[in-house]
């Protein structure tokens, strides 16, 4: 039996409150159909994995594309879903409370705003800027019934700031306006995820691993991290092969096939998912 959105927005934040898990990140109806298959309790938007898909590159995918896609996700299968919602597709704070409150009306459990600009030159938004940004996020939440979960990214790692401290500084300031869970990509070490877990409890921590990695979901856990997303990291390995087969095709060769999935699997696998 399907679950409203209201249960799937239940099961997502009962997820949050205690243990690890895996939120694995599809970027196509395919990809969260098959994932689903495997068991995993909730799903992730991709920016960069949807963008590719689209013939993009991350964060240039126009702000209504992406709600069709959120849409497309959440109805692709019972389980809830996380919305990579970029930095909010708003210029101002108001416009960021408008897209949010559209992002919500898609049915997704969770919904995260990252602090990055796009400009080379200043990667990163201010932090009252951004403050103010994530407070807007929070006002829309609740105005559409409070129960999707906001989780605030605080960019440093991704645009090459490795100061640990600034990204925390930025945490505990989106914690304090209003975010529910709190999220730093790109750190990789224990010691910066003890410091980063420490600094923002009691909220939860979600932390990317999309490269190979020798943590594992017990070792996550045990540093109190909430939840684990791959980003686009599962995007990459489907990329990889396609990537790989195809230029053997060019060099006129097909051994790029070996390793293939058998179309009769597949059928099987979206026969049981499509019902």
């Amino acid at each position: 039996m399907s679950r409203t959105i209201a249960e799937k927005r239940a099961a997502f934040r009962a997820l949050h409150e205690s243990g690890c898990f895996m939120l694995p990140n599809p970027w196509d109806v395919g990809s969260a159909r098959y994932l689903a298959s495997l068991g995993f309790k909730a799903l992730a938007t991709t920016s960069s994995g949807y963008a590719w898909s689209t013939g993009h590159a991350d964060n240039h995918v126009t702000r209504d594309v992406v709600l069709a896609h959120l849409r497309d996700i959440v109805n692709a299968t019972d389980l809830p879903v996380n919305a990579d919602f970029e930095s909010g597709f708003g210029a101002t704070p108001e416009e960021v409370t408008h897209s949010v409150a559209l992002a919500v009306q898609t049915g997704v459990a969770g919904l995260s705003i990252e602090d990055s600009t796009g400009d080379e030159s200043a990667p990163l938004m201010p932090i009252d800027i951004a403050v103010e940004r994530m407070k807007a996020a929070r006002r829309a939440i609740d105005a559409n019934g409070g129960d999707t979960l906001l989780i605030g990214r605080a960019e440093n790692f991704v645009v090459g700031n490795t100061d640990i401290d600034d990204a925390i500084a930025r945490l505990k300031a989106y914690s304090d306006a209003g975010a529910d869970c709190l999220y730093a990509p790109g750190i990789k070490t224990r010691e910066q995820i003890e410091a980063v877990v420490k600094a923002v409890t009691p909220k939860p921590v979600n932390l990317l691993i999309g490269d190979v990695s020798d943590f594992t979901l017990n070792d996550v856990a045990a540093l109190g991290v909430r939840r684990i997303s791959v980003g686009g990291g599962l995007a990459r390995a489907a990329w990889s092969g396609v990537m790989r087969a195809a230029q053997g095709l060019a060099e006129g060769r097909f051994d790029g096939f070996a390793n293939a999935a058998a179309g009769n699997e597949l059928n099987g696998i979206f026969s049981k998912q499509s019902g």
